[in-house]
């Protein structure tokens, strides 16, 4: 048998099995995401507006700056610093993921292979994303929810648990990264295939109470339970 003939063997089947298990992945996200937690949970009528955003990759969750259960301003510095342009923000963003590809990865054409190959054998340390906006507006990506007072206590109790602790707060040192609009902070845990950005914001919503699948390491398994509506306030 030709040398090259076994190589190509060898390469087609070494893709074939990449493919199987990336399939395999997918199957396993699509049903474990389809298994309800908090089942029968229904919005608030009245109470705090939040909102779940996707960039059809990653998600988050925006909370306003300021309410009677929390000020995060006394969390994150960089939520009392006015944004570009100079007004102050009304909302802040919290993602969790890849230390790495938050501070270092702007798009997927940036993504090494060397990260991925880590990501996937062996997960890397975590970062909080901090991002800021003045009065988001609705959309198919970004989902507003309505929460009652204790469901949002809980939530923000999840977010803080993500947060090694420090002596104070507002001396927390952001890192430098690729995005101006945001600030990236440490966090506690660890990102791998099976604990991934979107699995972190699946958890946290159902700390709180909200729908959501068991098991969330996509996008759109977090999407999937968050209802597209009209804008809130």
């Amino acid at each position: 048998m030709k040398p090259l003939k076994i190589l190509g063997w060898g390469v087609g089947g070494l893709i074939g099995a990449v493919a199987l298990i990336a399939a395999g992945f997918f199957l396993t996200a699509w049903i474990g995401s389809s298994i309800p937690r908090n089942s029968g949970w229904a919005e608030a009528e009245t109470g705090i507006p939040i909102m779940v955003e996707t960039n059809g990759v990653h998600t988050g969750i925006v909370m306003p700056i300021a309410t009677p259960v929390k000020d995060w301003r006394e969390l994150f510095p960089s939520a009392a610093e006015p944004m570009a342009g100079g007004m102050l923000p009304t909302h802040v963003s919290v993602g969790w993921g890849d230390r790495e590809v938050f501070l270092t990865v702007p798009t997927w054409g940036d993504l090494k292979a060397s990260t991925a190959a880590r990501i996937a054998t062996q997960g890397g340390p975590a970062v909080m994303r901090v991002a800021h906006y003045y009065r988001p507006a609705g959309g198919p990506n970004h989902r507003w929810v309505i929460l009652r007072e204790e469901e949002y206590a809980r939530l923000v109790t999840e977010v803080e648990k993500a947060l090694p602790p420090v002596d104070d707060p507002r001396s927390r040192v952001s890192h430098e990264s690729f995005d101006p609009q945001a600030s990236v902070y440490d966090s506690t845990g660890r990102y791998t295939l099976g604990n991934t950005c979107n699995q972190w914001v699946g958890d946290t919503l159902a700390a709180a109470g909200i729908e959501m699948g068991l098991w969330t390491p996509l996008a759109g398994g977090v999407m999937k339970w968050i209802p597209e509506g009209g804008a809130r306030p």
